[in-house]
């Protein structure tokens, strides 16, 4: 009797046991994530071409303490990497109006002239929607403008082709930005890990159609740069 006691018993206890465990939840699949982190606010974006780059850093560095007084907060600094006398700065704004008057400024103009600037930059005020700000080795980037005919159709072809697919192709998201002043001009910036692959991802059929899809209008701009 004590035997079969024992037996029932034990059975009881295996089967608690197998119960228990098809009871817990199986660990939760790791997924790559389907955007960079959501981010916003405003930015002023210049693009200027300069006769030296150490003059050009020079005095631009000087002028720190006056761009703050405009609300602006330092980005990034940055050179192209075909020309290396292409300069473009970011910097953080609170107060797109006044940010706009001193572009506008006498003030302004006089110290791009100081520093060199050749010819008319390109200023651009810009609404960030993401933005990567983790730490990776790699300073060489690349920033793509295109105007879409509309922004919500072209996000969602552009989610749809995914992180995971471009970063394949030599390229990872950092960053993307709407126009404050023409919300359909689209400005994204990647960082490149392999720059054979993400030209060639650039020039394929493949990305051509993704455009058309997402309602790309006319020819993308591309900016290689390192950031300093």
């Amino acid at each position: 009797m004590k035997r079969i006691t024992h037996f029932l018993m034990t059975g009881l206890i295996l089967s608690l046991f197998v119960f228990v465990s098809s009871c817990k939840p199986a660990p939760p699949a790791e997924e790559t994530p389907a955007t960079i982190p959501a981010s916003a606010y405003k930015a002023w974006l210049v693009k200027s071409s300069v006769v030296s780059y150490p003059v050009w850093k020079e005095v631009y560095t000087s002028r720190d303490s006056i761009r703050r007084s405009y609300g602006m907060t330092p980005q990034f600094i940055a050179r192209g990497t075909e020309d290396t006398n292409t300069v473009l700065v970011m910097n953080k704004i609170t107060d797109v109006q006044k940010v706009k008057d001193f572009s506008a400024s006498p003030d302004l103009k006089m110290a791009m002239e100081k520093a060199g600037v050749n010819g008319v930059p390109t200023i651009s005020f810009l609404d960030v929607v993401r933005d990567d700000t983790s730490t990776i080795a790699n300073n060489e980037r690349v920033m793509i403008i295109h105007k879409v005919k509309d922004y919500d159709t072209w996000l969602k072809v552009f989610d749809g082709e995914g992180m995971a697919k471009r970063a394949e192709n030599g390229i990872v998201d950092r960053g993307l930005a709407r126009d404050i002043d023409d919300p359909n001009k689209v400005y994204i910036v990647f960082a490149i890990t392999d720059k054979a692959k993400a030209m060639a991802r650039m020039q394929s059929e493949e990305l051509k159609k993704l455009m058309i899809d997402g309602g790309v209008e006319g020819e993308p701009s591309f900016f290689f740069y390192t950031r300093q």
